[in-house]
């Protein structure tokens, strides 16, 4: 390669026929000829990238060509924008197949970043000549891949087109010099060694070359069947641009390309393999990139174990040990450990210590964790899990220009991120919302759009605050797939609102179930889609009415009484729901005696769930403000008798109906301890539908224990019946038993245990005088009501006047308002 103002002398000039040869291309470091320099690289590889920069300021090419997608030649001038921030992707998808895509990522560290970013400062053409993405992805298409990254620890990478079973060239080189960890042997022999003194800068390549020479000799193309066809189409493109820029060409590839590229090949065997190739049309931009996608943990094979690791390596301009030790040390100060300036001090010693008893030449990432784990962590791993995840691989998220190619959708969602200050993220953090206020509002209703259209961005968590319906609380974390989520998103329309509305109509159009649509409903309303709901509830009562499942109905329900909730804090529309829920309500009431007869034990425990649910729908239907429930909870208790005494119906579900008949005050506690004697002392009944009442009555996780704890009577019955079930049948019943009693707390289950030890008439905490029922008092103890209630004012969010007016002068009056309060 000469020297700037040297003429070159064009090379690959075929003849006449196109033919030509690869064979007078430079060796690096050699003298130059006529051919291109190959920089032979470890994709992310800080000691790959500092050299690519090293050997091209001293060789000065007139061209750049870079392994990557040729779509991508004209985004190659982003790269020096100033709101360009790695790392960052090329995202190719097919254009009437969003979903089929790939991705090439690149970190500030990548010598393919490097090299590109030199190009432009430099004046210098840069180009991509890697086979073209309309052939990848339809390749991808034919064989049934995923649009996954594929690439090996050497750098070769599959960009979703189906990669195959291959040989990983880092870890064969570090067997053959003696190491157990590739990682580390390239730590010693790449990453702690400096960029030579001048004139040596393309030393690293030609060493790199022959070993990748010697391992292709032996293994071909490494079981990859789609490497000669790449590197085919790289050759070809290597000689154009020979031929437009003479013997200047500088090439940063994979080094596990480079000796194909040096092969002697002729263009007409070239061409031949590319023939033929099928091809899809194809769009191209940058999007963000995570340094946690860039690791190898999250499935991508090319990735590296310690992205933050690397990036520190590549831009420590002196002294990385020291500098990367104090980040350590800053991180843990953060999160309130106690580190000092001689915690760094010391661990820096350690980590040379370690370096040189291991015969290393510099600490590495090994040396400087096990210095931190010991100094700093005082040998915990538990804040070492933390520096790992934070700093050695980190949650940078990086960062595209507006300019960027994108779709409509894409912009839209960008423009609303920034109008609303939600701005993705790589790391996970929680948001809460309060519905009343506009911001949160927009927030929420935007969120919920996305999930419609399959862009998970965040995901509904349990609120830490109250639990009225005006909070909201969601875990948020931005992933580089959603981009192509997006993008698939984008055929539903240009905004998110409008692609939401049309995909919500689509899945009413084509749900399967009764219990899909009113689910959608749900969704509908939290997402305020006013122009869907038409459609979907119109699909809800054809659906509605069409389906005789008591199941069905039983499972549609819920969703359907909760979406009768939002009303008031969206301030949606919630009528044609309303006439929807009082219809399947007479349907379920109607339906659900007969359908609750002869049911084996797999199906009562289904209609045991869809039984609890029809009850908590009912009690939420019960205040909603529709014509014609004032009698609904009424009807419902009724049912619940009727179930809870027919000898048809399985006994779990017996025991439920009169457990929940108990709790809304429907049963009185001598009549539910009547009729669990009444099973459990009756001859004809079996053992096993006995347990399976006991189930019902006390399992499930509803509270169960507590009531047998605090009701001597209950507890006796059960105590009574199960030491006179006879030894024959106690095998078949001890199942449904331990199932029942393990669903309790443990602190429940060891007091069970000691007052079952005590026997009849123990006392569970102080005798209490004057008890009206066994385990209970006689009435409120206001005193001991007064005590708690600034911790529930707490729970429950209300300010001291509010919750004084609510709830008056005494602990009965306060406990009462505060109920009101949660109501």
């Amino acid at each position: 390669m000469p020297g700037a103002g040297v003429p070159a002398r064009r090379g690959f000039e075929g003849d006449g026929d196109g033919m030509g040869d690869m064979s007078d291309v430079d060796r690096p470091g050699g003298v130059r000829g006529t051919g291109p320099l190959l920089l032979g690289v470890r994709h992310h590889g800080p000691g790959s990238a500092r050299a690519v920069r090293a050997a091209l300021e001293e060789t000065r090419p007139e061209a750049v060509l870079v392994e990557g997608p040729p779509e991508a030649n004209d985004l190659i001038p982003l790269a020096v924008h100033e709101d360009m921030r790695p790392p960052v992707a090329l995202l190719a998808h097919a254009v009437d197949e969003p979903g089929r895509s790939a991705f090439w990522p690149l970190a500030g560290f990548s010598p393919e970043w490097v090299a590109i970013r030199w190009a432009l400062e430099h004046g210098v053409p840069a180009r991509f000549i890697d086979l073209p993405a309309v052939h990848s992805l339809a390749w991808s298409k034919e064989e049934e891949g995923g649009p996954e990254d594929r690439e090996t620890a050497d750098g070769e990478r599959a960009s979703g087109a189906g990669a195959g079973v291959r040989i990983d060239p880092l870890a064969v080189l570090a067997e053959a010099a003696g190491y157990d960890d590739a990682e580390r042997w390239w730590e010693d022999v790449v990453e702690h060694r400096g960029v030579g003194e001048k004139g040596e800068a393309l030393a690293p390549f030609t060493v790199l070359e022959e070993a990748m020479t010697a391992l292709r000799e032996e293994g071909g193309s490494g079981g990859h069947d789609q490497d000669p066809v790449r590197e085919a189409y790289m050759r070809l493109q290597i000689r154009a641009a020979q031929r437009e820029f003479g013997g200047g060409v500088a090439v940063v590839c994979g080094a596990w390309h480079v000796p194909a590229l040096r092969r002697r090949t002729t263009v007409t065997a070239d061409r031949a393999l590319l023939k033929g190739l099928p091809k899809v049309r194809a769009d191209m931009t940058w999007v963000p990139w995570t340094n946690r996608r860039l690791s190898r943990f999250s499935g991508y094979g090319a990735g590296i174990t310690s992205p933050g690791w690397y990036g520190h390596l590549f831009g420590a301009v002196d002294r990385p040990v020291e500098r990367w030790m104090t980040k350590v040390a800053g991180l843990l100060r953060a999160e309130d450990r106690i580190v000092s300036s001689a915690h760094v001090i010391e661990a820096v010693r350690l980590a040379d210590a370690l370096a040189a008893m291991r015969g290393r030449p510099l600490p590495g990432l090994g040396e400087t964790t096990d210095a931190v784990r010991a100094v700093m962590c005082e040998g915990s791993d538990v804040p070492l899990a933390l520096v790992h995840d934070r700093l050695v691989v980190g949650d940078v998220l990086g960062e595209v220009p507006a300019a960027a190619p994108a779709v409509p959708l894409q912009r839209d969602l960008t423009r609303t991120q920034r109008r609303l200050r939600l701005k993705p993220e790589a790391a996970e953090r929680e948001l809460e919302l309060d519905l009343r206020k506009e911001t949160d509002g927009e927030r929420s209703r935007l969120l919920h759009r996305l999930r419609l259209l399959a862009v998970d961005w965040g995901e509904p968590v349990a609120s830490y605050g109250s639990t009225g319906t005006f909070r909201e609380a969601w875990r948020l974390r931005w992933e580089p797939e959603l981009s192509v989520r997006v993008a698939e998103a984008g055929i539903w329309g240009t905004t998110v609102r409008a692609a939401a509305t049309a995909r919500a109509e689509a899945d009413a159009e084509a749900a399967q179930g009764l219990a899909d649509v009113t689910g959608l409903a749900e969704r509908c309303l939290l997402a305020e889609l006013p122009d869907a709901l038409p459609t979907v509830m119109r699909i809800l009562a054809d659906r509605a009415a069409l389906d005789s499942d008591v199941g069905h109905l039983a499972r549609a329900l819920p969703a359907l009484v909760r979406s009768l909730r939002y009303g008031d804090v969206r301030g949606t529309g919630s009528g044609a729901l309303a006439e929807v829920a009082a219809g399947l309500a007479e349907r379920i009431l109607v339906g659900l005696p007969p359908a609750c007869a002869g049911l084996d034990a797999d199906a009562a425990d289904e209609m045991r769930g869809h039984l609890d649910a029809v009850h908590g729908a009912v009690g939420l239907l019960g205040d909603a403000p529709a014509p014609g429930h004032g009698d609904l909870r009424t009807r419902w208790a009724s049912v619940l008798r009727t179930l809870a005494t027919r000898d048809t119906v399985p006994g779990v579900i017996r025991g439920r109906s009169v457990r929940l008949l108990l709790d809304d005050g429907e049963l009185a506690h001598d009549e539910a301890a009547r009729q669990m004697g009444l099973v459990l002392s009756s001859p004809g009944t079996a053992p096993a539908d006995a347990a399976a009442w006991i189930e019902g009555f006390v399992g499930g996780g509803s509270g169960g224990g507590l009531l047998l704890v605090h009701d001597e009577r209950l507890r006796g019955l059960v105590d009574a019946w199960l030491t006179g079930v006879p030894a024959e049948a106690f095998t078949d019943v001890l199942p449904l038993l331990r199932r029942t009693f393990s669903a309790y707390e443990s602190g429940v289950r060891r007091t069970l245990g000691e007052l079952v030890r005590r026997g009849p008439g123990a006392p569970v905490g102080p005798a209490t005088a004057g008890c009206g029922a066994p385990g209970f008092a006689a009435g409120l103890d206001t005193a001991r009501a007064d005590a708690v209630l600034p911790v529930v004012r707490l729970l429950l969010g209300l300010d001291e006047d509010r919750a004084a007016a609510r709830g008056g002068e005494g602990g009965g009056g306060a406990c009462a308002g505060l109920v009101e309060a949660a109501r």
